[in-house]
């Protein structure tokens, strides 16, 4: 005759207490899943980010380093110019002393052309009679080299470039500080159910939480490529 055993579980283990348990750890775990997500997916976009804000900064200073040589370049043929322009003009005021006009005039033929204007402007201004004009036509006014201003313009474009480079420089690393709170986040969710203590549990999920919050607030703060 088959004899039957009835076991009686205590009341901490009744399906209403396992139950109970269960659920909240259910809770936990979707909230550590979630933050977890979050987290790589704030990973992926800030490294995206700071990847090609690394590639502009790379462009900028090289486009910075780019228009200051040929600025360098430019200023130097600038020179050469301005050097000729006073040398040809210092030979026309020697034979204009010495009364040879038609090596004189000969000169003036060979002014290059941005240096008439100049030129002009001062023989207007009665050099010899007026003590208020300039010394030189080189100090006039309408004196231009064209390599010269080029060469600004490219110092000005290179600085331009540079400070982009900066800017660019500035917002990488800020991706990646990102990337830091991000990471907090993994790592705080991924413990978070290691812990047999239940307020341990929320306590580093509460960290989790602020962690991503701040994260998302520097990310959004952040401009985009």
């Amino acid at each position: 005759m088959s004899e039957h055993v009835h076991v009686h579980a205590p009341h901490e283990l009744t399906e209403e207490g396992v139950g109970s348990t269960s659920r909240a750890e259910r809770v936990m775990e979707l909230v550590a899943a979630i933050l977890l997500s979050l987290a790589t997916l704030g990973i992926a976009w800030s490294g995206y980010q700071g990847a090609r804000w690394n590639g502009r900064q790379a462009r900028e200073y090289a486009q910075a380093n780019t228009a200051r040589n040929l600025a360098n370049r430019a200023e130097t043929d600038g020179d050469e110019e301005r050097t000729q322009d006073l040398l040809n003009f210092n030979r026309w005021l020697e034979v204009t002393t010495e009364g040879n006009q038609t090596l004189a005039d000969l000169y003036v033929r060979r002014f290059r052309p941005g240096f008439l204007p100049a030129f002009e402007a001062w023989l207007a201004s009665d050099p010899l009679n007026n003590p208020a004009a300039e010394t030189s036509p080189l100090r006039e006014p309408e004196y231009k080299v064209a390599d010269l201003e080029e060469s600004d313009r490219l110092e000005r474009e290179g600085a331009e470039h540079f400070e982009a480079g900066k800017d660019a420089t500035e917002n990488t690393d800020s991706y990646v500080l990102t990337t830091v709170f991000f990471a907090a986040v993994l790592f705080f969710a991924g413990i978070s159910m290691r812990f047999v203590w239940q307020r341990m549990r929320v306590v580093v999920l509460v960290l989790a939480t602020l962690s991503l919050a701040y994260a998302f607030v520097l990310v959004a703060g952040l401009p985009i490529l």
